[in-house]
């Protein structure tokens, strides 16, 4: 058989197995609580077995001078034979042994303890260990003691004065490096983290000041005694009537409070749970982690849902999502930390597991219980298990569905009505609130995004619940809060549309000014807004809704088709020539500009832009540039130049060329189509008209790269591109383009000083101030003086006031 030396295996368990030391606490609370439950399961079948303690309860003091920390519980006890067994041996559970009796009488309780360690977890703060404890069936009660050295003593308890009656007290000698469990602070904290959920009270001895009135004292000071006689002389007996004086002492006394009023209602039928429950229970688990309740100005959560799963996995949970952000929440997604808190049996295992939420959901806030996970011997954490991708799969589909009712509370009676059915008012599993969903989406909307890029599984279903502003006139406005979402888009489509329209800009006001969407809301098409750097990476995600492509419209391969080819035989014959007619327009319309197209684009960087193309976006523009069907975009290339650690050579490789896009029925096109067909004709020599040749090429290299600028692009060289516009507006102007420095002559004529120039110079008219006078602070002093004489004289009608008035 195995040996083991029993002194390096408690040194093993003590330092090893915990890596903190508030553990200690929590399970002893535990086990104080298994006690409790094996009385009160013994009592169903033995009425007598309470006696006289029928309170169930677990008490917790503490004696700083004596560094004592005593946990009591008023549970089943143990016997002699009990101390030795279980607290005696090593990895010997007392519980696990209960209940092994238990299911072979065909019994079922859920009990904490199942590895027989946790009791030694007290030696993380204490040198030395002592359990009084009293069983029913022992007439005695006993002690057992121990250092932790390898040995223990059981004996009588000889303290006639600290009877328990049943039940055990474990009192633990603090080291000196745990004297922070002597602090009723401390230790109220740690039983509202690790054991608020515990069935049983658990009461805390504090000391508690407070205000109490007494009597004042008699005032002594000053009689005399003579005079004290002379009023016993006299005395009258008739009684003084007055009350006497109180004033206000502040007194220190120990009281007992409960520490855990919170119940753990995920225990309970949804149904039978209130929302001021909910409510009350939300502030429990989010305790330090939101702002409180009445700073939010009403409730303090949006939604919640309450369930139990059942089949390969059975657990319990309540999820919440916060009215406001969790302190803490970082927008580093990679530093995002779970705020989802695992219970076994309703004590704490882990407030810190993220492998129950994704990142994208770590705003959410709630409680996991779970009888059946696989806890480490710390019970610390959790052993990475197949049952863990069940939970966290079933957590997942049930936050997305809660935050698709909150959605939809808008409507909540439209899809019962037009199916004829009643709507339905009781949701038990979710509490819906109309209107808030606008307001979860501006507080949580970029964790949702980031869910499309990383949650490929739950795509489509996280894609109905994102909001955007768009063309359409109700939600084009920046100056409000009102979005729309997929789903809605799609039923206002056009019919035959078969592509779902978008842009991403960083402003609204931006994207109804762009040039890349003109024919399309001229047509009307829903264009959808999307403002935010994340959007360029959602969109490379979402590729698709509901079998519906999604079209950037800023890209080169831009289609209105809206040809439905499910109804092309439905079409009658008038329609059908009206879209042959048009194709063969097209057809025809590049054609003729085939030689236009490619001189303009011969003008133009052979590494920049790859063709010129007649457009079919354009109303208003002359013209666009657009990026290819797999380049960066003008506002991608923005977010990949500003990033900090970003390396420009690599980021180059996906700039992709640029396409020209013109409007052939613009003026400023035809124009420059006439000039180069003046060059290229022939009429009046060889080469065509020289001059208006060079004009075109000057005017098409500018109005690509202005149209460059006006698409989000940046030019190659923006001084260059200057020179050019200062070239056009100085022929404008009449000025020779060619000017050099020498030609730039200062020619100011200075006149000869003007007699108002002090005057002037002090205030000029133009509404800048030039020169203070010296003399300003006497031409004050006389202003003040003259307002004086005013004042004084004003009843009177003297006009000497206004005089000196008219003289300053």
């Amino acid at each position: 058989t195995f040996q083991a030396e029993v002194s390096r295996l408690l040194d093993i368990i003590i330092n090893s197995l915990y890596s903190n030391r508030d553990i200690f606490l929590r399970e002893l609370i535990s086990n104080a609580s298994d006690a409790l439950d094996k009385i009160r399961l013994l009592a169903l079948t033995k009425p007598d077995a309470l006696g006289d303690q029928k309170d169930l309860e677990v008490r917790i003091s503490f004696d700083p001078e004596e560094k004592v920390l005593s946990i009591r519980d008023t549970g089943i006890g143990m016997t002699r034979d009990d101390l030795v067994n279980n607290l005696g041996t090593i990895a010997k559970s007392g519980t696990s042994a209960f209940l092994d009796n238990l299911s072979s009488e065909g019994a079922d309780m859920n009990l904490i303890g199942q590895f027989g360690v946790g009791f030694y977890s007290a030696f993380l703060a204490a040198d030395k260990v002592q359990v009084v404890s009293k069983h029913n069936d022992d007439p005695k009660q006993h002690v057992w003691e121990s250092s932790a050295d390898g040995d223990f003593v059981v004996s009588e308890d000889a303290d006639a004065g600290r009877s328990l009656g049943r039940g055990t007290q474990i009192n633990l000698f603090l080291k000196e490096e745990a004297l922070e469990y002597v602090d009723q602070h401390v230790l109220s904290g740690l039983i509202a983290k690790y054991s608020e959920f515990i069935n049983y009270p658990i009461l805390l001895r504090e000391q508690e000041s407070k205000e109490i009135e007494v009597d004042a004292p008699e005032e002594v000071e000053g009689h005399d005694d003579a005079e004290d006689d002379e009023d016993l002389d006299g005395v009258d007996d008739t009684e003084d009537d007055t009350p006497a004086a109180k004033v206000k002492k502040t007194v220190t006394e120990w009281v007992w409070k409960v520490q855990n009023d919170a119940k753990a209602i995920w225990l309970r039928n949804p149904s039978e749970v209130t929302p001021e429950e909910y409510s009350n229970f939300f502030e429990a688990v989010s305790r330090g982690a939101v702002p409180p309740a009445g700073a939010q100005g009403g409730d303090n959560h949006l939604a919640h849902t309450h369930f139990k799963a059942e089949g390969d996995v059975e657990f319990r949970a309540v999820l919440f999502i916060p009215r406001e952000p969790p302190f803490g929440l970082s927008e580093d997604f990679s530093q995002a930390i779970s705020r989802i808190k695992l219970y076994v049996r309703r004590v704490l295992i882990s407030d810190t597991f993220d492998d129950l939420l994704p990142r994208f959901l770590s705003f959410v806030i709630g409680v996991v219980d779970s009888d059946t996970l696989p806890l480490n011997v710390s019970r610390e954490s959790l052993q990475h298990h197949a049952s863990l991708k069940t939970i966290k799969k079933k957590l997942v589909r049930k936050v997305l569905d809660m935050l698709k009712k909150l959605a939809d509370a808008k409507q909540p009676e439209q899809e019962e009505h037009e199916e004829g059915q009643e709507p339905d008012a009781s949701s038990p599993d979710v509490d819906e609130k109309q209107g808030d969903y606008e307001s979860f989406w501006k507080t949580f909307g970029k964790f949702l995004k980031m869910g499309i890029v990383e949650d490929q599984t739950n795509r489509l279903r996280i894609s109905k619940l994102l909001r955007f502003k768009s063309s359409h006139p109700d939600f084009n406005r920046s100056d409000d809060d009102r979005v729309t979402g997929f789903e809605d888009y799609v039923g206002r489509m056009k019919p035959g549309q078969s592509k779902i329209y978008y842009l991403i800009g960083s402003s609204v006001e931006e994207l109804k000014q762009s040039p890349f969407a003109e024919k399309l809301v001229s047509e009307g098409f829903e264009v959808i807004y999307f403002t935010e750097a994340l959007d360029e990476y959602v969109m490379q995600h979402l590729v698709e809704f509901d079998d519906l492509k999604m079209q950037n419209a800023a890209r080169e391969d831009l289609s209105l088709d809206t040809s439905d080819p499910t109804s092309a035989e439905g079409d009658d014959e008038a329609e059908k020539e009206r879209k042959a007619t048009e194709k063969r327009r097209q057809k025809q319309l590049r054609s003729h500009f085939r030689p236009f197209t490619k001189w303009w684009k011969g003008l133009l960087p052979s590494d920049q832009v790859d063709s010129v193309k007649v457009s079919n976006r354009l109303t208003t523009s002359p013209c666009v540039v657009v990026s290819s069907k797999y380049g960066y975009t003008a506002n991608m290339e923005k977010i990949v130049k500003a990033q900090a650690m970003g390396d420009a050579s690599v980021g180059a490789i996906y700039f992709g060329k640029k396409v020209l896009e013109i409007n052939p029925f613009h003026p400023s096109i035809k124009k420059l189509k006439t000039l180069f067909e003046q060059h290229h004709s022939g009429d009046d020599s060889d080469d065509g008209d020289t001059s208006a040749g060079d004009e075109a090429k000057a005017m098409a290299v500018v109005m690509y790269e202005t149209s460059l600028l006006e698409s989000g692009f940046e030019p190659a060289d923006s001084r260059k591109y200057a020179r050019k516009v200062y070239d056009m507006v100085n022929l404008r102007l009449g000025v020779d383009p060619n000017i050099s420095a020498e030609d730039i002559v200062d020619d100011f004529e200075v006149s000869p000083e003007d007699p108002q120039e002090d005057q002037d110079d002090y205030y000029d008219g133009s509404g800048s101030a030039g020169e203070i006078p010296e003399n300003i602070a006497e031409l004050i002093k006389q202003s003040q003086e003259a307002a004086a004489r005013d004042n004084t004289n004003d009843s009177s009608g003297d006009a000497s006031g206004d005089g000196d008035k008219e003289e300053l």
